[in-house]
């Protein structure tokens, strides 16, 4: 995902997002584990795609905090 898709959407729809990634990322790992994973790239873009949806997550509460503290 391009962070300019993850900015479009709400933050209901990120956390649904992030918990199909984590589900999605837990099944990959399992499949690395026993050894039946094609695609072992896959892993590092899904943690990155995680890492992105957290990352404007957290800028939202932040950006929420600073307007209720004016």
């Amino acid at each position: 995902m391009k962070m300019t898709e993850i900015r479009k959407l709400t933050t209901q729809d990120l956390n649904k997002k992030l918990e199909e990634i984590k589900k999605e990322l837990f099944n990959l790992k399992f499949s690395a584990a026993t050894g039946n994973l094609e695609k072992p790239h896959k892993i590092k873009e899904l943690r990155h795609d995680v890492a992105k949806i957290k990352t404007v997550i957290r800028e939202r509460e932040l950006n929420e905090s600073k307007e209720d503290s004016k």
